[in-house]
């Protein structure tokens, strides 16, 4: 049961293990998928990508599962699966009053989360895909404008290397979204084909980044903008 290459799914969950687990098991069955720790982080995320689905946890510190799907519902109609620790008929009729469009009991088994998810993608329709992203990046005193591609504090402009300006390209694309150390090889060598050479292995990109981070950090060693995220890969995080 493949699902349609372009179905990009948002997890939420604050549990870094079941967070990263789903991300792992879900892209190896084929979905495109961004992560996101808490109801704050997943409205940043969302700000400025698109998605067919959200997989929600109900139990997050902060604003619950069921408070942002019934937020996300009065806004647009991009389906909800919630997941949660709570099996109560109760509960369960709470969440899909809220807007949710399934909810599945913890613990429960990666193959019926699939099949659920391939379930509610085959009820709805794929949306348009228009990112809303902003003109400008706020990374603390500093601005980045997208469309030029400029990095200034203030008025005077900060010079980028190649490889720095495509890193900052890709990250502003995808703000608040993870991006893996191999999809970053990945497209930094795709950018040298076309002007030759490549950029080598994750440890290059990992340097790379540390050369970037000594132009938009005020302190590169406890990095607020351009964070590691552990055992999954590198993510922009803008003000």
């Amino acid at each position: 049961m493949t699902p349609d290459p372009a179905a990009h799914l948002l997890v939420v969950d604050d549990d870094d293990r079941i967070r990263s687990l789903l991300r792992k098991y879900l892209l190896r069955n084929g979905f495109l998928v961004s992560t996101a720790r808490d109801a704050a982080q997943a409205r940043r995320v969302m700000a400025g990508l698109a998605f067919d689905l959200v997989v929600l946890d109900v139990m997050m510190p902060g604003e619950d599962g069921i408070s942002l799907t019934r937020d996300l519902r009065a806004r647009d109609s991009t389906p909800v699966l919630l997941l949660t620790a709570r099996g109560e008929p109760d509960d369960r009729i709470a969440g899909l009053e809220a807007g949710a469009d399934d909810y599945l009991p913890k613990p429960f088994e990666p193959r019926e989360l699939l099949l659920r998810i391939n379930a509610i993608l085959r009820r709805a329709p794929l949306p348009e895909r228009t990112p809303v992203l902003p003109h400008l990046l706020i990374l603390g005193p500093l601005r980045y404008d997208l469309l030029r591609g400029e990095l200034r504090r203030g008025d005077t402009p900060i010079r980028l290397t190649q490889t720095e300006s495509v890193l900052m390209r890709l990250f502003s694309k995808h703000p608040g979204e993870v991006i893996t150390r191999e999809a970053l090889v990945e497209h930094l060598n795709r950018d040298r084909a076309t002007h030759g050479g490549t950029v080598g292995q994750e440890r290059a990109v990992d340097v790379q980044i540390t050369r970037l981070r000594r132009k938009i950090e005020r302190d590169p060693k406890s990095p607020r903008h351009l964070q590691t995220v552990r055992g999954a890969g590198y993510m922009l995080v803008a003000d």
